[in-house]
């Protein structure tokens, strides 16, 4: 997928990951409901507004964020392979460039939730940031995972291109069943088939097959169109993410209807590749894509964190309820809202984005490729484990379940930093 042979770093690819990464936050600023009774926080959810689940088809855009960054992992991988670099070190660095950023949030809000109970800030409010924070981390977990098997699936797509993407949907589709035959669980599974589907769209691109302005709109409008058909006969809901009280979800866990509506959003972004392209090309928009993109993970680590705390001196400090989603007094209020949290947004960028910007060659040491795959494993695990229990105070600091599984996390760098010590065995005469 791509309108010619596309370049080691391709400007196209970092403006989708970047509009996609921010639309993902305004979003996450968009809709909370928050309402405070004195003692308790409560939350609700706009697009629970009567026909707005229609706006989730393209608010909805982890699909292109996966499909960018399968198309930039291919890319950088076939540089990094040119110029002689490893598998091993190819792997330890996006390890590191995705997971040096975590370090801080985890320390901050291991800390920050205890210190706020100390000084007389209701429990529940906190427990309620608490989880949220951490459980956007499921992203990293996924991500890491399909940047681990990327080697792997490079080679599978060069043997045998579009079927991989096929067999990948194939069996989302069989969990899909499995899940609504009253097996639930067995929806978890697609947290890696149905991303790593969307990844494997990326590869297509990045090897540079051109499509056409028609063929872009053909992927538009089947996307769009399988998409409606599978909400419209099948057991898919309307809204793509998830929504208070709703018995299923084709977010949490992800369903195939992510798979179709990615597809439709691909083919938009193809359609608007030329508009995209000369946007790039202005010196200022190239400059604040840069500075943006140098920062992307940590603006998707911290923005719950900057939301957090502006609903928390809003509601708990001024008595804040949100009106009525849709409401003159909402669209009112929404601007306000917003620059608040970009404001304390971008603040925490300067202070914690240098992390991410900076990061340090990891590559010093060497450790063999089975270390760094142990290390990538268990720092994925590590970030799943947070998003599963939160940040929330329960116990002590060092039994917390938030503490276990950054030991974890901190763990795996470790394994995939340094080179184990080789023992040796002698034997007595």
């Amino acid at each position: 997928m791509g309108a010619a042979a596309v370049s080691k770093r391709d400007p196209f690819l970092d403006v989708v990951r970047v509009l996609a990464i921010m639309l993902v936050v305004f979003q996450h600023w968009l809709v909370p409901v928050l309402g405070w009774t004195g003692t308790e926080l409560t939350t609700g959810n706009a697009y629970a507004t009567p026909g707005w689940w229609v706006l989730t088809w393209v608010g909805q855009v982890m699909p292109l964020v996966f499909f960018a960054g399968g198309a930039a992992n291919l890319l950088s991988l076939r540089t990094h392979r040119a110029r002689g670099g490893s598998d091993r070190d190819w792997l330890s660095s996006r390890l590191h460039r995705l997971a040096i950023p975590l370090l801080p949030l985890i320390a901050v809000w291991l800390l920050l939730p205890r210190l706020l109970m100390t000084l007389g800030v209701p429990v529940q409010p906190l427990n309620v940031g608490a989880a949220v924070v951490g459980q956007l981390l499921w992203f990293m977990a996924v991500y890491l995972a399909a940047i681990l098997l990327t080697p792997l699936m490079l080679r599978a797509h060069k043997k045998h291109g579009l079927s991989v993407f096929m067999v990948l949907v194939g069996v989302s589709v069989l969990i899909d069943l499995v899940r609504f035959e009253g097996f639930g669980m067995a929806g978890y599974l697609n947290a890696l088939f149905v991303w790593l589907a969307v990844h494997q769209l990326g590869f297509h691109y990045a090897a540079g097959r051109p499509v056409s302005t028609r063929g872009a709109a053909t992927l538009a409008v089947g996307g769009f169109g399988v998409t409606a058909l599978m909400v419209a006969f099948g057991p898919y809901p309307l809204s793509m993410v998830g929504m208070p009280g709703a018995p299923v979800s084709n977010a949490g866990p992800p369903t195939t209807c992510l798979i179709a509506l990615g597809v439709g959003q691909i083919g938009l972004v193809l359609l608007a590749r030329p508009v995209i392209r000369s946007l790039v090309a202005r010196p200022r928009a190239a400059k604040v894509l840069t500075w943006v993109g140098a920062r992307s993970m940590s603006l998707y680590l911290w923005h719950m964190s900057a939301m957090v705390a502006v609903a928390g001196v809003w509601t708990i400090g001024f008595g804040y309820s949100t009106p009525t989603p849709g409401s003159l007094a909402w669209f009112a209020v929404l601007p306000l809202w917003i620059g608040s949290c970009a404001g304390v947004l971008f603040g925490l960028l300067r202070l914690f984005g240098r992390f991410e910007a900076n990061a340090p060659d990891p590559l010093t040491l060497r450790p063999p490729m089975p270390q760094v795959m142990l290390g990538t494993v268990l720092v994925a695990a590590g970030t799943l484990g947070i998003a599963a229990t939160g940040f929330t105070p329960g116990g002590s600091l060092v039994s917390s379940g938030a503490a276990t599984w950054a030991a974890v996390v901190l763990g795996g760098l470790a394994a995939a930093r340094y080179r184990l010590p080789e023992i040796s065995v002698v034997r007595q005469a």
